[in-house]
């Protein structure tokens, strides 16, 4: 369940960002989640889920909350719990109002963090600015390593856009020496409709994706040790899944989409992250069970929605790594195949052998006893 509690609000002003426009859906200046709201939401995934269920903390920027209001939450997590249960928490943030009471307390509940940081200065301040113009980039860095320090779990969450796709080895040495060992990169797509083929100047290009992608995976094999990982990257730990024959933690990796909720500050539940609109409104917690919205025949069919592949998706033989990927990435085509397709049929076809290789050693060791799958991070 991603859950956005201040809404589209944000201390930024992201060159990039898909979410900020979302505030014309919500009248008023200021988006915040009563706690009526946060209350039924906590009840509610908790007496309807299983004995593990996560909380995805998510924005716009949800620190704009406030400490008082996760403290609140975790309150009721544990007020709502059955026994046996865990509840899990995941913020995902900028990382300027983190300070020395957030991160005892992030570290204190065992939040996993995911710091939006898209690599060195240079690189960074490209797009996540100020409103003033100022980069951020002095500003995130001194909250990641404040947290740290203080011992909470650490992701860094990348986007890959028309600048950074340039920057592979650069990006991931600036984490790797810094100690964050879990990253997870988000290629930029978004639209500019006075532009031709509507893509966003800021997008990514495809091709150049797919050299990214090659840059990033021979930096990663580069450090393995004894055959296994040492730094993790969520796409390549999901897409292994894929070679095992197992379900993909990465949504944009499975045949259907619809696997989870986004509840917005006001209670109103939609489909998805990227489908935040009337269309796809489900309902509101205040009125309606979560469990129902997201097994309800308008959520069925938005999942279900994705298996109308284009012809040469269809017989393409990757399909059952990638499934076109996220289908609000085929926009960008006028024959429906996801925009990225040239880069993951460049990565596919380099890295293929090797993904083959390390699924049949783990395969081998978990025969024998000692095999453990990779983990796949915020």
């Amino acid at each position: 369940m991603l859950i956005k509690p201040a809404g589209p609000d944000c201390s930024l002003a992201c060159h990039y960002c898909y979410y900020l426009d979302k505030s014309a859906l919500f009248p008023g200046t200021a988006h915040r989640m009563s706690e009526a709201v946060l209350r039924n939401t906590v009840r509610q995934m908790l007496q309807q889920g299983g004995q593990r269920i996560n909380f995805a903390w998510q924005g716009g920027e949800p620190t704009l909350m406030g400490l008082r209001f996760y403290e609140t939450a975790v309150h009721y997590q544990s007020r709502c719990s059955r026994p046996g249960q865990q509840a899990g928490n995941g913020l995902q943030t900028n990382g300027l109002h983190i300070d020395e009471h957030w991160a005892r307390f992030l570290h204190q509940n065992s939040f996993l963090v995911g710091l939006s940081l898209d690599g060195p200065e240079q690189v960074h301040d490209r797009y996540r600015r100020f409103r003033s113009g100022e980069g951020s980039w002095r500003r995130v860095v001194k909250s990641r390593d404040l947290m740290l320090s203080a011992g909470v779990a650490v992701n860094a969450l990348i986007v890959v856009n028309d600048n950074s796709v340039h920057f592979p080895e650069e990006i991931y040495n600036f984490h790797k020496q810094s100690g964050i060992d879990h990253l997870q990169f988000i290629p930029c797509l978004e639209r500019d409709d006075s532009r031709p083929g509507g893509l966003a100047a800021f997008s990514v290009d495809a091709e150049a994706y797919g050299r990214f992608l090659i840059a990033l995976f021979d930096l990663w094999r580069a450090d393995f040790s004894g055959g296994r990982p040492t730094l993790f990257i969520r796409w390549f730990d999901s897409l292994f899944y894929t070679y095992l024959g197992l379900k993909a933690p990465e949504c944009t990796l499975l045949p259907e989409c619809g696997v989870y909720l986004v509840v917005e500050h006001n209670g109103e539940v939609f489909a998805c992250d990227f489908y935040v609109d009337e269309q796809h409104r489900l309902g509101n917690v205040s009125e309606a069970r979560l469990a129902d919205l997201l097994n309800s025949p308008a959520q069925e069919q938005f999942g279900a929605a994705k298996r109308a592949l284009p012809d040469q998706c269809t017989v393409c033989p990757w399909l059952t790594h990638c499934w076109c990927g996220c289908p609000r990435e085929r926009i960008f085509r006028p024959d429906g195949v996801n925009y990225l397709c040239p880069a993951w049929r460049a990565f596919f076809e380099y890295a293929d052998p090797h993904f083959r290789a390390l699924a049949e050693r783990l395969t081998r060791e978990n025969r024998a006893g000692a095999g453990r799958l990779p983990q796949s991070g915020a």
